[in-house]
């Protein structure tokens, strides 16, 4: 059984991770960290994980503790805070998936352009593996530290990369129309999140700024412009793309085949998807359409923001890393409702 330490988990990423693990035949959960709630029981900040907690606490982060008790550990800090203390377990032996920004690009200048930040682990960022198994499994298997991608990024990218990497559309003419639910911003106290701030409204936030458009364009290789909306929902992500079309509906569908026999990724033809096909799954769902009159493609994707997008994208990555089948544990399924 693997052990797994959670740093942060009480956060919504560290909830999601705790509940999908609560299933995992193959992991179990004995550290759960949160300096802000340590001492205090989970099921208290999360009464619907009692049944698979019991009376569990959240404990002080004592990285000697994880990196000697557990076999793996999921960071799910802040960008900027994660690098350091990510750093700190590498360096003590852990094997580590950091659910942040930290360790996700590899150009390091980028990263630090983008975040306004000095990374602090040159070493370390050069070496991290970026955690997209349908494009990186053979270097996730033999990796220490993954960065786990974000969650517009792995929308983006799953429906972007094979249409760049097949030649079927112009590169520099990628437009990404996203839309998360509002779990997306975290679990903190902020106006704009409230129940009456989002409720029968729907906004656009970041547009030309945010950060996600950097890492977009170096997982794809398109030059992208990015804006993303808040919906009034839970959770999901709807990206609407649009690009130049440069070869045939024939071309697109056969670039899409590179996901064949893949258990997560599904490419629907010209039935487009909605975040109901995929909410509580571990899957992405793309469709396509062809603009006759612009020759233009129109890329349909979508996601639950916090499992493919965040926690189930880390635990699939974890089942890689330890060579388990890479489902293990993982919803393929949606709620629907």
């Amino acid at each position: 059984m693997i052990s797994v330490g959670i740093v942060g988990a009480n956060g919504y990423t560290g909830f999601e991770l705790m509940r999908l693990l609560a299933c995992h035949p193959s992991a179990k959960v004995t550290l759960a960290t949160s300096r802000s709630l340590a001492g205090q029981k989970v099921a208290d900040t999360y009464p619907t994980l009692r049944g698979a907690y019991g009376d569990m606490v959240y404990s002080d982060v004592a990285l000697e503790k994880l990196a000697q008790d557990c076999d793996v550990v999921f960071a799910c800090l802040p960008h900027g805070q994660s690098a350091d203390i990510c750093g700190k377990l590498i360096d003590l032996g852990a094997k580590v998936i950091d659910l942040s920004a930290d360790y996700r690009y590899d150009d390091l200048g980028l990263y630090e352009k983008t975040y306004k930040l000095t990374h602090p682990r040159p070493d370390l960022a050069s070496e991290a593996v970026y955690g997209l198994p349908e494009y990186n499994r053979k270097a996730i298997a033999g990796a220490r530290l993954i960065g786990n991608p974000g969650c517009y990024v792995t929308a983006s990218v799953l429906a972007i990369k094979p249409l760049v990497d097949a030649g079927v559309i112009n590169p520099k003419t990628v437009i990404v129309d996203a839309k998360s639910g509002v779990s997306g911003a975290g679990r903190k106290a902020d106006v704009a999140y409230n129940a009456n701030e989002v409720s029968e409204s729907f906004k656009a936030y970041g547009v030309t700024t945010h950060r996600h458009t950097t890492e977009i364009e170096e997982k794809s290789g398109a030059v992208v412009t990015f804006t993303p909306h808040l919906l009034p929902v839970h959770r999901g992500i709807l990206a609407t793309i649009y690009c130049d079309l440069t070869a045939t509906a024939k071309d697109v569908e056969k670039a899409y085949s590179r996901y064949d026999g893949e258990q997560f990724v599904h490419y629907l033809g010209n039935k487009l998807p909605e975040i109901k096909t995929v909410a509580g799954s571990n899957c992405c769902y793309i469709g396509t359409a062809i603009e006759e009159k612009t020759g233009r493609l129109i890329v349909v994707s979508c996601i639950d923001n916090l499992i493919k997008g965040a926690s189930g994208q880390a635990i699939q990555n974890m089942n890689v890393m330890f060579g388990l089948d890479e489902s293990a544990g993982l919803p393929k399924v949606g709620f629907h409702l």
